[in-house]
């Protein structure tokens, strides 16, 4: 286990009806295939050391005894490995007999678990050779050790660094009311292992998982769910394997039924628990009446082999990402269409550039009217040519003011600037913060005046990434009266301004969509520097680094809390093959620099509304002191290889 993560496996082996021993060796084998693939937590069916359909077979000695010396020889095969390891089979004590989870570590037995919830209805009936299992661990001799043995056990790794708390409950366990994962999840468990014998049925693979994926949400838990297939007895029910393995509501892995073999998935232990820290309702500490017992998973740096979105903004799938898009569409909507309600103004100021964002922001603008009915000429968009606009953008705003009929104005702000650079000895010949920074106040100035005489309110444009690095000009594009962009992060503005384009159909909305998509195509600009031939000079991610990098470490770093080499780690695993390893390294470092020091600038943002999962309003989300030293996260940068 190595930054964070931990791989685990989920088996369906291919076995024999009430032969142990065949089981047995295809238990072991399958153990060292995984082992191989570096999986530190191995689960296998329920029942798998006897097969779960050996009906009135297991009232025979013949076969429990049997079960019971094929544990040995699996523990006794496994001494090497340093994987957690838990087996299904049948199990006798104080005269009754038992569905347990047998647990294996290092070549020894580390307890046993019962299943507390026998199903006894429709197609099965348990009760007819088990006994529910207890809560409150006793102890049992296991080939002369003393082994735990009961439902309330969690398997701890013992080095306090790499924290990982694993407990178990099998098959019906997971259906009921009371499920006993509960009572582990409040006693500290991070990991719920679920050895089931799950029968198909039409529709039921879809519930299970629905039940499974949802569960690990429920306990901001990891959630291992290993099912019988192949090999148990088909005289009147089928099992079809359908293994799967959770992480907070994600679904990770998946064997699909009717396959045999194993799934591996990567679990990010770091994360459960930075989601548990922050969550004030969720509760989880050690229980006196838990019997808590050790075991060591060597230090060494796994192959990590979960895949992270490049873009954990953004759903990749094109249903999943519509759907965000009008979600996020009317939370900005309804958010300034309370602003107005409240204030009792019927009219806005936006500044539209041809960008990206005041685009986004004067379509959510007209979603809002819509809403309140209001006409599209209470939107007065202003477009202020200076040193650095393009004919491109220009053109762009303007057509786009025009189709969706807003009060349009073009204002050349150039001499105003020009005499305001002559007032403070500012030479229009250099072209430095305070050049640019001119062009941004009195932007900002002309929409401010402009409020003032329409009796409106200024819609700010800037966007979460922007004011993440703060790249935004004090007290220039950085105010507004209210900012529908703050919580949109650069990477999903672009989807939100490409939903409407493909949306964008009926009569005279064509042109539109057309503009849109120019829009799209143009690169991202402030444009406070003269152009080139009529080309835009100035390149945003050529001076802070690309967006999309920019935001995948905005995501991790504030809605996990994860130290600068895990980010690393995942940036260049999602990133491989577009930047290398010095690229990503180099962007990271910037975002580290620029986050801490731009904090200022966040502490006095205008009101707006939080669209996701991350935020950055002072008042929200980020509670952070403008002059928080940044040399922490700056050591550990230097420490990446």
């Amino acid at each position: 286990m190595k930054d964070g993560f931990v791989k685990v496996a989920a088996v369906t082996p291919r076995i024999r009806v009430a032969d142990p021993e065949y089981n047995a060796g295809q238990i072991t084998e399958q153990i060292e295939l995984a082992a191989s693939e570096g999986a530190k937590i191995i689960v296998f069916p329920e029942l798998s050391l006897s097969g779960y359909t050996c009906g009135d077979l297991f009232l025979h000695d013949t076969l429990i005894n049997e079960c019971r010396v094929q544990l040995k020889n699996i523990a006794d095969a496994t001494t090497a490995y340093d994987s957690l390891i838990f087996v299904g089979l049948p199990y006798s004590y104080g005269g009754k007999l038992y569905n347990v989870a047998a647990c294996l570590h290092r070549g020894l037995v580390l307890g046993l678990i019962p299943k507390t919830n026998l199903p006894n209805y429709s197609e099965f009936y348990e009760e007819r050779h088990f006994t529910p299992g207890f809560t409150e661990p006793v102890f049992t001799d296991f080939f002369g050790l003393d082994i735990p043995f009961g439902t309330d056990i969690i398997f701890e790794n013992g080095k306090s660094d790499e924290r990982i708390k694993v407990a178990c409950e099998i098959c019906e366990d997971l259906w009921v009311a009371d499920a006993p994962s509960v009572r582990h999840i409040e006693a500290g468990a991070d990991i719920i292992v679920n050895l089931s014998a799950s029968d198909m049925l039409v529709g039921k693979g879809d519930y299970r998982e629905r039940l499974i994926v949802n569960a690990s949400a429920r306990y901001s838990a990891a959630y291992i769910y290993a099912n019988a297939g192949e090999g148990e007895s088909t005289q009147d029910l089928v099992f079809a394997g359908h293994d799967i393995i959770a992480e907070n509501g994600i679904k990770l892995a998946e064997l699909q039924p009717f396959e045999t073999g194993y799934i591996t998935a990567d679990i990010d232990i770091d994360r459960l628990a930075s989601e548990r820290s922050r969550m004030n309702t969720f509760l989880s500490e050690d229980d006196p009446d838990y019997v808590y017992v050790p075991f060591l998973i060597d230090e060494t740096r796994m192959r990590l082999d979960r895949d992270f979105p490049k873009l954990p903004f953004v759903p990749s799938d094109l249903f999943e990402r519509e759907k965000r898009c009008e979600e996020i569409f009317n939370i900005q909507a309804f958010g300034l269409k309370k602003r107005l309600e409240h204030t009792g103004v019927k009219d806005v100021v936006i500044g539209l550039s041809g960008g990206l964002d005041s685009t986004l922001a004067l379509l959510v603008a007209v979603r809002t009217f819509k809403l309140l009915k209001l006409p599209m000429n209470g939107i007065h968009t202003v477009t202020m040519p200076c040193f650095g606009t393009t004919d491109r953008t220009r053109s762009n705003a303007v057509k786009l003011a025009e189709a969706l009929g807003t009060d349009l104005s073009i204002i050349d702000i150039k001499n105003a600037v020009r005499v305001h650079m002559e007032d403070i000895g500012q030479s229009e010949d250099v072209h430095d913060v305070t050049y640019e920074n001119c062009q941004a106040r009195e932007r900002t100035q002309v929409l401010m005046d402009l409020a003032n005489m329409k009796n409106a309110l200024v819609v700010g444009t800037g966007d979460m990434s922007e004011l993440a690095l703060g790249w935004a000009t004090y007290n220039g594009d950085h105010m507004s009266m209210y900012d529908v962009n703050a919580g949109v992060p650069k990477t999903l503005v672009r989807h939100l301004v490409k939903y409407v384009e493909d949306n964008a159909g009926g009569e005279g909305k064509s042109d539109v969509a057309d503009i849109l998509d120019d829009i799209l195509n143009t690169p991202v600009s402030p444009e406070l520097l003269p152009a080139h031939d009529g080309r835009i000079s100035q390149k945003t991610e050529e001076i802070v680094g690309p967006y999309e990098l920019h935001d995948f470490f905005l995501y991790y770093f504030l809605r996990f809390g994860m130290p600068p080499k895990k980010i690393f780690v995942m940036a260049v695993r999602a990133f491989e093959g577009v930047y290398d390893r010095e690229t990503v390294k180099k962007w990271l470092r910037v975002f580290i620099r620029r986050f801490f020091a731009q904090q200022f600038k966040r502490s006095c943002l205008p009101d707006g509304p939080k669209v996701g999962s991350v935020g950055i309003s002072p008042r929200g989300d980020l509670r952070m002191p403008s002059d928080a030293a940044v040399s922490l996260w700056l050591k550990e940068m230097e420490e990446i290889g």
